[in-house]
């Protein structure tokens, strides 16, 4: 859980690679293997930052690295169901809830209230009707919820984006999911590893839990007349299952995908500019084609390469996780089972759903080794298709004779 971290800025988890992963925005980060001696990464960080990052040279020059504990992206969930120590359970909590509160993490209302009822009760203590609670939860309400939904908009804009409705709402269903935070019989009070569980296990559902985030950039579909178009920040999770595209500003999934629903690949500067590559199936019109997006990173080179080395770790890890499912994990005295297998999140319009309408894709389909472009009849018309939810395979589609070709 050891790693390594700047200075400024938002932290994202770790890489597997040995010349580690720096943020390009925020605080620059790298997950330490038993090999690395901090000493001489830390004598390394202003190369680091200037290979990986976009960061000032002044801003190089003055950043400065610190050790913290941080979870391992390649730690299973299912092994965290089997840890019992209190001490490890509040580090994994505490990451966590940063992660919530800092909406690293994108999360619907109702589940940021869930999650923030339990930090109440790690605060202050069970819920007890007749004393102030409310007042306590107004005064400190962005400890329990992330920031935009804590802010209490004004005006027309603030009306129509539904800000301020989500705020006043997030104090009253925080309150009222606080009420309904269950304490277990016998439990001893200065115990706290149930609700540390009970946190984690709620995160369990966010597919991006545990994630190495990285940052980058995708373009914008065209708008208007002028079909003008730009670039919009992301953060790309990378985890164990797959990759998710994150809206860094708007908090909501863009994309995301199982590892066997993708291709991928990366180009780097020396190529033209440094990028990421992610290919999947959609539709253009109804008609199935590969989509393609790329995603502008200096950090391209590190993603790919964790990219591969999860699917790797992957293959190795299946005969193990197969013979554990079938033994069953051991459980200690009195702690909870693990859960059945949990839904993921899937509510209509959830923030974790893909959005490519949202995202300017390349669509072609492929024909031995040619490659034919697909034209959309109309400025920005196939991207309101969502991409289908089914687990099987990526492949190549083969081209019709009504597409357009370029």
């Amino acid at each position: 859980m050891d790693g390594t971290e700047g200075n400024a800025g938002q932290p994202g988890p770790a890489e597997r690679s040995h010349r580690s992963s720096v943020s390009s925005v925020g605080a620059r980060e790298v997950q330490l293997k038993p090999k690395h001696q901090p000493y001489k990464l830390g004598r390394q960080w202003p190369e680091l930052l200037l290979r990986f990052t976009d960061a000032p040279d002044d801003d190089v020059a003055m950043d400065e690295p610190a050790l913290q504990f941080r979870r391992n992206v390649f730690f299973p969930r299912r092994r965290e169901l089997q840890i019992h120590d209190e001490d490890v359970l509040r580090l994994l909590y505490e990451e966590a809830k940063g992660n919530v509160l800092a909406a690293r993490y994108p999360c619907d209302l109702e589940d940021c209230e869930a999650l923030g009822a339990l930090v109440c009760r790690v605060q202050l203590g069970p819920y007890q009707p007749g004393l102030p609670a409310a007042c306590t939860l107004r005064e400190k309400l962005d400890s329990f919820l992330p920031a935009h939904l804590c802010k209490r908009g004004h005006g027309l804009f603030a009306a129509l984006r539904g800000r301020g409705t989500k705020a006043g709402t997030g104090e009253q269903g925080l309150l009222n999911a606080y009420r309904r935070v269950q304490e277990v019989v016998g439990e001893h009070e200065a115990s706290l590893s149930t609700h540390y569980r009970a946190y984690l296990l709620k995160c369990h559902e966010l597919p991006f839990y545990g994630c190495a985030f990285f940052h980058g950039e995708v373009d914008k579909p065209a708008q208007g007349f002028l079909h003008r178009s730009g670039r919009k920040p992301v953060a790309i999770a990378i985890s164990l299952e797959g990759v998710h595209v994150i809206d860094s500003r708007e908090k909501h999934v863009l994309l995301g995908l199982h590892f066997q629903e993708l291709s991928w690949d990366h180009t780097s500067p020396e190529e033209e500019e440094s990028a990421l590559w992610l290919e999947f199936d959609g539709d253009n019109e109804g008609t199935p084609v590969n989509k393609l997006l790329k995603i502008y990173s200096k950090q391209a080179e590190l993603m790919s390469s964790l990219i591969e080395y999860c699917i790797e770790l992957n293959h190795t890890a299946e005969p193990a996780a197969t013979q554990e499912s079938m033994s069953g994990p051991s459980a200690a005295p009195g702690s909870l089972p693990p859960p059945a297998q949990r839904p993921q999140l899937r509510r209509q319009g959830s923030v974790v759903c893909s959005r490519i309408q949202h995202l300017s894709t390349i669509d072609y389909v492929e024909e031995g080794e040619k490659i034919k472009r697909v034209k959309p009849k109309r400025t920005t018309s196939f991207f309101g298709r969502q991409l289908s939810t089914s687990q099987g395979s990526y492949t190549v589609v083969q081209p019709a004779d009504s597409l357009e070709q370029g």
